[in-house]
């Protein structure tokens, strides 16, 4: 790996570990936020200027708001998960909308799926629903390499392991040549 990908991954490396801490400087956020802006309109039974425990009333205050601004989202995120569940739903929105649970192969898994396809109409050759559907897969297959991604994975071949002609059995001559046009096109970051 050059220079430059070394500090994009420990860029990126730095970035989760940023989007991991969210969390929970989210919720102190959310506390602290919270207990401020309910603390004005409470105050006024805390200024007594009495300690209990040896600590003034008012930090108790304080104390209680927080401990009831955290349960109260804790509240929240246990009913969302577990009563309503809704991110049950949101997980199958997800996958409706990416492409590539619907419609989209990449260029690994095609590949896998071409040699697969190979294997089943050799071993089926006089099965015309079989032939039919290995077909189907053909085309379904063409179409994907004509997408960007597919070109971005010609490329990295290309770049990263060095190979001039990443062989694509399964793509037609014009289809290949094609896919090698638009991997040449692709600026790699």
């Amino acid at each position: 790996m050059g220079l430059g990908t070394d500090m994009k991954k420990s860029f990126m490396r730095q970035y989760w570990r940023i989007q991991q801490s969210q969390t929970l400087i989210s919720m102190v956020f959310w506390i602290t936020t919270l207990t401020l802006l309910m603390w004005p309109y409470v105050s006024w039974r805390f200024q007594n200027r009495a300690d209990f425990l040896g600590i003034s009333t008012t930090y108790w205050g304080l104390l209680s708001i927080a401990i009831t601004v955290l349960l109260g989202v804790l509240i929240l995120g246990w009913t969302y998960d577990v009563v309503l569940g809704l991110w049950r739903e949101h997980l199958t929105v997800v996958q409706e909308r990416n492409p590539f649970t619907t419609y989209k192969i990449n260029a690994p898994f095609g590949m896998l799926l071409a040699q697969t396809n190979s294997i089943l109409k050799k071993m089926s050759v006089d099965d015309p629903e079989i032939i039919r559907h290995c077909e189907f897969i053909d085309r379904w297959l063409e179409w994907n390499a004509n997408q960007e991604i597919w070109a971005r994975t010609m490329s990295s071949w290309k770049e990263i392991i060095g190979d001039e002609d990443p062989y694509l059995f399964h793509l037609s001559p014009e289809g290949r040549k094609k896919l090698e046009e638009a991997a040449k096109e692709i600026q790699d970051f």
